[in-house]
């Protein structure tokens, strides 16, 4: 198999398998598979998760094209906004990968992604704009300049950073990645093996896995208000939010185990009791476990990309 070919399905691999553990672990606030909420079922994010790969990792696309395919795929399954925001994420990430296949390092792709960055134009601002309004993510609204409900006049990058006060989506396509790559590979964050596939898809990570993502997800919520949280409830509400993830990371980073806490199960039931759903949070973890993910894949030895997790 060609390396690009080959990148190319183990990367999509990557994503399967951070879209997988994004459910399959605990993360208060959002669906998981021991705790449906806001309307929503774990294996909404499946489906929407198996039909976006294709589009996503589909060879000669431009980043408009992958998220405005992928988000059609997804709503053919699910009928609703499960993972706009994985979308916006990891599409320059699919794309870099493919254009960079040899990109090994951090560094190596975040340089890569830049250089995707970098080439946006009006199309995918274009493409990305109905995607969007496609979506309906909550608390949209409008804005002054660019709105999504109107045709751009500038490229995606100069577009994303109007909103890049406000978004945290937005932001890494100004800022280049630098939130996530900083999140995604602090240390120590991912045991030995969290980028491969499980030996089955149906059944429960192992602890160590859990116990990491958990501290991912409270690293991103601790990091910042999470900006879906802004949009529905408020700055105050992000802000209480966030200040108990930070308690929740301390605990953990002092070896309490999470998911033996009810505690933390009860915060988890809170917020969705709430409505109160971090949403970028959980996109930023996606996004993170699939660049830690690829990078493990390239350190790890060659295998059959066809062997891996494809979401079945």
């Amino acid at each position: 198999m060609p390396m690009r070919q080959a990148a190319i399905a183990r990367a999509q691999a990557c994503f399967l398998r951070a879209c997988w553990l994004d459910v399959a672990v605990r993360k208060p606030g959002n669906v998981s598979q021991a705790s449906p909420g806001h309307g929503m079922q774990a294996s909404m994010f499946i489906a929407s998760a198996r039909a976006a790969a294709g589009p996503l990792f589909e060879r000669g696309l431009c980043v408009g094209d992958r998220i405005e395919a992928a988000v059609e795929a997804t709503w053919g399954v699910a009928g609703c906004n499960t993972n706009l925001g994985i979308l916006l994420l990891c599409a320059p990430i699919a794309l870099a990968i493919e254009q960079h296949p040899g990109a090994a390092t951090p560094a190596a792709l975040r340089g890569a992604i830049e250089g995707v960055l970098a080439t946006l134009d009006i199309h995918d601002a274009s493409a990305a704009y109905r995607a969007i309004a496609r979506a309906r993510p909550g608390g949209l609204g409008s804005a002054a300049e660019q709105d999504v409900h109107d045709a751009p006049t500038i490229d995606l990058r100069a577009a994303m950073a109007l909103a890049a006060d406000r978004d945290l989506i937005a932001r890494q396509y100004s800022d280049g990645f630098a939130d996530l790559f900083a999140l995604a590979f602090q240390a120590p964050v991912f045991p030995a093996g969290c980028g491969a596939a499980p030996a089955d898809a149906d059944g429960p990570p192992d602890a160590a896995t859990v116990a990491s993502v958990q501290r991912l997800y409270l690293a991103c919520l601790g990091a910042f208000p999470d900006s879906h949280i802004v949009r529905k409830h408020g700055e105050r509400v992000a802000q209480t939010v966030m200040a108990a993830a930070q308690g929740w990371r301390a605990r953990a980073d002092a070896g309490c185990v999470l998911e033996a806490d009810p505690g933390f199960a009860a915060w988890d039931l809170s917020l969705k009791a709430a409505g109160v759903n971090p949403g970028t949070s959980a996109d930023f973890t996606v996004a993170a476990l699939l660049l830690s993910g690829w990078i493990q894949s390239c350190a790890a030895p060659a295998h059959d990309a066809a062997g891996a997790w494809h979401g079945s």
